[in-house]
């Protein structure tokens, strides 16, 4: 069996699982969606937002792609704030990157021809990496100087997403966050927190260990 004919079926198994342990869970989806949280991540299929927080469908209004940037110029990713903010009016938005990304990976390596929308998507990342290039040039080669540029990065999206006026300018401003994922040991650390009594985790086990290269520049 092909894998879209597989992923039908399993659909149906699904929907009938989840009918059968809740008759009312399909009829209040159909009435509306009013999520709470905003998820700004990376496209990466390691990295599913609904199953990395144990999330439901309905609580996320979920965006994603290539290295979890926002870019105000980007009418795709400020429709989606912009709707997030106005019209559901999120408590909360969460960048949130992961260690080993393949997006921030790539914009510390020569920048590949076949893949010329990809370096237009990730030379803010490029900026940043030179921009911080003394910090990264004392690491060594290699996955630390990634997940270190992945750690800067969700800093400056928080940054960004912090003052564009949709934000800033709100009637109730979203809380902001920057979270990073650990793809070695499946945990959230928190980088910058909404919330002013709550500062960075500070939990030892978050640190990453080396992972493998990825085989393709970006993900």
């Amino acid at each position: 069996m092909n894998r879209p004919k597989r992923m039908l079926v399993e659909n149906i198994a699904w929907s009938r699982e989840v009918a059968h342990s809740d008759a009312r869970f399909f009829p209040r989806l159909a009435m509306g969606q009013s999520p709470t949280v905003l998820w700004l991540g990376c496209s990466d299929s390691r990295v599913p937002a609904e199953t990395i927080t144990n999330a439901n469908p309905g609580d996320l209004f979920v965006h994603r792609n290539i290295a979890n940037l926002f870019s105000p110029s980007d009418d795709n990713t400020m429709s989606v704030l912009e709707y997030a903010v106005r019209v559901l009016k999120v408590d909360d938005v969460i960048v949130c990157g992961h260690y080993g990304c393949g997006g921030v990976r790539a914009s510390l390596l020569p920048l590949s021809p076949d893949l010329p929308h990809v370096n237009r998507r990730i030379a803010p990342l490029c900026a940043l990496a030179r921009q911080h290039g003394g910090e990264l040039d004392a690491l060594p080669e290699g996955d630390e100087r990634v997940n270190q540029l992945a750690e800067l990065s969700v800093l400056a999206q928080v940054r960004a997403l912090r003052g564009t006026p949709v934000v800033r300018d709100a009637a109730e401003p979203p809380r902001v966050h920057g979270w990073i994922f650990g793809l070695h040991d499946g945990r959230i650390k928190v980088l910058s927190s909404g919330y002013p009594d709550e500062g960075p985790s500070d939990d030892s086990s978050a640190t990453p260990e080396p992972e493998p290269e990825l085989e393709t520049a970006a993900r």
